[in-house]
């Protein structure tokens, strides 16, 4: 999966910012696309909800290998994981 790193110093940024955000540019990278699945460090939040707990002691967090596990192609990562958004192509689903 393709990450996409943007760095937020300077600008006030809360999570629905972040999406929007996020979304502007998968559908400049992908076109039309669709979100799978998000994390949120400051309120350790994630969706799909509790993806993660069959992860712990895991290397890979449960957001991500659900992203990647469904057609995952880019993550969109704020702050080094403050806020992270996996999307998916359409493609043939459009």
């Amino acid at each position: 999966m393709k990450i996409h790193r943007i760095a937020s110093t300077g600008t006030a940024l809360d999570f629905d910012a972040a999406i929007k955000r996020a979304s502007a540019v998968a559908d400049e990278l992908l076109g039309e696309n669709m979100l799978l699945s998000w994390y949120d460090r400051e309120r350790d939040l994630e969706s799909p909800a509790h993806v993660s707990e069959c992860h712990e002691g895991c290397p890979v967090r449960g957001y991500w290998d659900y992203a990647l596990n469904r057609g995952g192609a880019l993550a969109v990562d704020f702050d080094e994981g403050r806020f992270v958004f996996c999307f998916r192509p359409l493609g043939e689903f459009a």
